[in-house]
């Protein structure tokens, strides 16, 4: 079953953080904004008419020479603008927006009536002001940037430069969120492995809750590698014990019991016991594999020649030549050995002697696919799943049961301690087929 997809835990952090941070800059934007949108145009409007009244109060009182004087004063020097009114002259209202709709309007208050608040006349943009001297009608015109900067592009700058730090703030707070529990993550994927070394995590860190996790995290670690320590021990101590009466219980049978037959089953069982020892040893094997690129053929080929004396077994390869994989040599070999022994033994059905099996491999992308089937009778589906249990066999295999029950749980132990998948199913046309993924070297 693949693994739903989804952000890890990092990005999820992140987006959550950054849209929090980013909606409290905006709404705190929206209310800054509204705060200071008033005054600010109150502001501006008296400024342009104290602009306005002192222009007006000059004009009125300065002769015709003085006028012209001051008029070109102040357009070099002030950079405000005064043209004659006309009947004919063109005008579009100052309203580009909320706030100059504001700044017109107390304009307009405070100038009188009469006054006119232009955005361009003529076609010719601008702040344009109408005013009358003594029955003559006057436009002002003074740049816009005497009201601020633009309002759009400010907003805009504090709003890139609020989400710019934003962002920023979200990706350091989910970093040192999500660092702990990736280490943590870590650390557990290299104890699934067996390698207890790696997996202490620190415990000096400054969060207590961290501190205590890595804490209770390492103890744990020590506690299990010394379990696994007993374990290797234990099972070394009772491989010896055993063996040695074993060997003792052989070397008497042999000398003996005179009986051929009794002598023969006598053998065969103390055998058994030894390979079942084996078997137990096998399962509980602690060490990781040590992968190396090797060639597929020659491990198949060596394993196919060890069971080449068997009268009833035959095997047929369709393997690629020149196919390299990543794995353990001994242990692959072990694993194609448990599965040609597991077929042979019950890969036959009861019209035949012989147990046919097939060995493949075919490439697929940066993996090696194995197949080894049987034409066998197959196992019940309510079995299938249960096949790689410990100590399980199938119903069809209890009547001649001569092992632990371990073999195909070995497979699957070692297949995944290479880095690889291993799965059974029953084929179409009868048998059982075993199913080996390793990635290619």
């Amino acid at each position: 079953m693949r693994p739903r997809r989804g952000f890890n835990l990092f990005w999820r952090t992140f987006f959550f953080l950054a849209l929090l941070l980013f909606g409290s800059i905006v709404a705190w934007l929206q209310t800054f904004r509204a705060l200071e949108s008033e005054p600010r145009a109150v502001q501006n409007a008296q400024q342009l008419a104290s602009l306005v009244n002192l222009t007006q109060a000059a004009l009125r009182y300065s002769d015709t020479v003085t006028r012209a004087t001051l008029i070109k004063v102040l357009a070099e020097e002030e950079q405000v603008f005064i043209k004659p009114r006309r009947a004919t002259d063109s005008y579009q209202s100052f309203t580009d927006d909320e706030f100059a709709e504001r700044v017109a309007k107390e304009l307009t208050k405070r100038l009188g009536r009469d006054s006119v608040v232009a955005g361009s006349v003529n076609n010719t943009p601008g702040l344009w002001v109408g005013f009358s001297i003594n029955g003559d009608a006057y436009w002002i015109l003074t740049d816009l940037s005497k009201m601020g900067p633009p309002r759009s592009s400010t907003w805009a700058i504090w709003l890139l430069t609020a989400a710019a730090l934003s962002l920023a703030g979200a990706a350091v707070i989910a970093r040192l969120i999500n660092q702990p529990l990736k280490q943590l993550s870590f650390a557990a994927s290299r104890m699934r492995d067996g390698d207890f070394d790696a997996t202490l995590l620190d415990e000096q860190v400054a969060t207590s809750e961290i501190r205590e996790v890595n804490i209770g995290f390492n103890r744990m670690a020590e506690q299990l590698s010394k379990i696994e320590q007993d374990r290797v021990v234990m099972l070394a101590g009772i491989s010896h014990d055993l063996r040695t009466p074993l060997a003792r219980l052989r070397l008497e049978t042999e000398m003996s019991v005179s009986d051929p037959d009794a002598r023969e089953h006598m053998a065969a069982d103390i055998a058994q016991l030894d390979a079942i020892i084996d078997k137990f040893l096998d399962y509980a094997r602690p060490e990781p594999a040590m992968l190396e690129p090797i060639s597929l053929n020659a491990v198949v080929d060596a394993a196919v020649y060890s069971v080449a004396d068997y009268p009833d077994m035959q095997v047929t390869l369709n393997i690629p030549d020149n196919i390299d994989v990543l794995a353990d040599e001994v242990e692959l070999s072990r694993v194609i050995a448990n599965l040609l022994e597991n077929a042979r033994r019950y890969g036959k059905t009861p019209e035949t002697t012989i147990t046919m099996v097939e060995i493949t491999a075919k490439v697929r992308d940066q993996w090696v696919v194995i197949k080894v089937r049987d034409h066998g009778p197959g196992v019940p589906p309510a079995s299938l799943s249960k096949l790689t249990s410990p100590f399980f066999r199938g119903d069809a295999a209890r009547t001649a049961a001569t092992g632990a029950g371990l073999g195909l749980a070995i497979v699957e132990k070692t297949i995944h301690r290479m880095g690889g998948m291993f799965s059974l199913s029953n084929t179409s046309s009868g048998g059982l087929a075993a199913h080996i993924k390793l990635r290619r070297s």
